[in-house]
């Protein structure tokens, strides 16, 4: 009697354990099918093998597995026919992977290694590609905050890759493409500096605001900020007492840009009175600026180039390339 009582205590707990190893019998049909080549199992395999699982696995989009296959094989083959390939779609992986840190790692070390390759154009693209894309963050995107109010480091960096990639290979398949890229990251970094020089200019802090709306009329003088820079450099002077400059400034704004629409009917500048900190509202201070704005001129919108990242160049395409030089 005692032992049935005991038999039926227990008998919950190994219908539990049951049901527990049968739900762990089925764990592996979860997960990556049994009969797929993993990449820890392709040691021993050949080169070519394990460099068509790979190119399945990128073309697949499953870029970690990609990448782990890529290693094995340079690890494996330095020296074999597919591990510069191998290099070159590492830095592929490693940015469609949103890694763009090792995506410019491994370009890096691409030219490092083959700084003659036929394909090198490539790599220093994907490095200009991988910091233009650097600091695009979700929150940023998602709250749309624009990009010349962000931090701008990695901008500045990509126009100095993309300037290099141009200066070297001007004929490349992908200058079109940095050229565009070039001319909207001209137009950022200057809407950035020229953001500081109002924001110098709202403080009063005039010689800082004419150092930085000058920066903008001399490292980027193609850009869409410049007019509006030289109306710093107006007002800032003027407030200054240097009319001298200020006129200057007025002349240079006048003869190149006479549509501006700082420009009255008569042609005279208007200076519009700027918002200070003393115009906002508490919720405006309380929430650093998000809710409850003050009305001021709309802000310029900056377009970036569609991102249509390009695939690497295929083996067969690099060896026909390198017999027809």
């Amino acid at each position: 009697m005692r032992q049935c009582c005991t038999l039926q205590r227990l008998l919950p707990t190994i219908l539990l354990l049951s049901v527990l190893l049968h739900g762990c019998a089925l764990i592996p049909f979860v997960g990556k099918r049994s009969n797929e080549p993993q990449p820890e199992d392709e040691g021993d395999v050949s080169e070519e093998i394990l460099y068509d699982h790979a190119r399945v696995s990128l073309r697949s989009g499953n870029y970690i597995d990609a990448i782990e296959r890529l290693e094995l094989l340079e690890s494996h083959f330095p020296f074999g026919r597919y591990a510069e390939q191998a290099q070159m779609e590492l830095i592929y992986a490693n940015f469609m992977r949103t890694d763009f840190d090792t995506s410019i790692v491994a370009a890096d070390r691409f030219l490092n290694l083959h700084p003659q390759h036929p394909n090198a154009d490539y790599a220093y693209y994907m490095r200009g590609l991988a910091n233009y894309q650097r600091d695009r963050g979700f929150f940023d995107r998602l709250l749309g905050t624009p990009e010349p109010l962000r931090d701008v480091t990695s901008a500045r960096q990509a126009f100095i890759d993309f300037e290099n990639f141009l200066n070297l290979y001007p004929a490349s398949i992908y200058a079109k493409d940095a050229q565009l890229r070039m001319i909207y990251l001209r137009n950022v970094l200057a809407e950035s500096e020229l953001n500081v020089a109002l924001f110098y200019l709202q403080r009063d802090a005039w010689v800082s605001a004419i150092t930085r709306a000058r920066n903008v009329v001399e490292n980027f003088p193609q850009s869409a900020a410049v007019p509006r820079a030289l109306a710093v450099m107006v007002e800032a002077n003027h407030k200054l007492e240097l009319p001298e400059a200020s006129n200057d400034a007025l002349e240079v704004l006048a003869l190149n840009f006479p549509d501006y629409s700082g420009f009255d009917k008569d042609g005279n500048l208007v200076i519009e009175s700027t918002v200070r900190n003393r115009d906002r509202s508490f919720l405006n201070a309380l929430t650093f600026g998000i809710l409850d704005r003050p009305k001021r001129k709309g802000r310029v919108v900056l377009e970036p180039p569609k991102l249509d990242v390009p695939l690497p160049p295929s083996l067969d395409a690099s060896a026909s390339t390198s017999v027809a030089d």
